[in-house]
């Protein structure tokens, strides 16, 4: 059980109030111009989408793990290593689809965050394709499998992962349908299903 704000103690609960308020930021993010003035590729820019869409929820929200973390089998970046690892994503050129997914792939890898990582830096990768190329991933059109399964063989050949999302591309940047949809499956891989990000308001929880 994660320490929260809200003094939750039950696991279901904690995912339920958890999907619900960080949807509404989500919801809030597209129709603010929160992310107009951030430098698309930077670590402080995917710190404060963390911290957008947590902050209410976390203590932790935008900030540098503390904790090693792992998924499965697979240990993301060691504590140890994770600030130089990040100083050198940050570095990591962005001007093609190829560089774009190669960096994205790299932050995955460091997970900077102790929870919430693929959500956030999910729409931290559109912010550098819409900024970049003019395009963003329709999320929606990336099966949940496929998408899983090419991350989790990302670190060793990133082919898999390229192809797919280069198949969703859209130049749709504006698009709110296209953007609530795709933060439902963004949810959705994580196994958020509750709500859908459209319907939901800023009422309580």
């Amino acid at each position: 059980m994660l320490d929260n704000k809200l003094g939750i103690t039950d696991m279901v609960e904690l995912a339920r109030v958890e999907e619900k308020l960080s949807k509404a930021q989500a919801h809030k993010l597209f129709t603010s111009s929160f992310l107009d003035d951030k430098t698309a590729g930077s670590f402080q820019t995917l710190a404060a989408i963390h911290y957008f869409l947590f902050s209410e929820i976390y203590g932790f929200a935008g900030k540098v793990r503390m904790v090693n973390i792992a998924k499965g089998n697979f240990r993301f970046a060691p504590v140890m290593y994770l600030e130089v690892a990040l100083k050198n994503i940050e570095t990591m050129p962005q001007s093609s689809f190829d560089e774009i997914i190669e960096k994205y792939v790299e932050m995955n890898i460091a997970h900077p965050f102790r929870e919430g990582n693929g959500r956030s830096t999910r729409i931290w990768l559109d912010h550098i394709l819409k900024q970049e190329l003019q395009q963003v991933v329709d999320w929606s059109l990336v099966a949940k499998d496929d998408y899983l399964l090419a991350m989790e063989r990302s670190p060793i050949k990133d082919v898999e992962i390229k192809v797919l999302l280069q198949q969703a591309l859209t130049d749709q940047i504006d698009n709110s349908a296209i953007y609530m949809k795709g933060i439902d499956a963004s949810y959705y891989y994580e196994g958020y299903t509750l709500y859908k990000t459209q319907d939901i308001t800023d009422d309580k929880v």
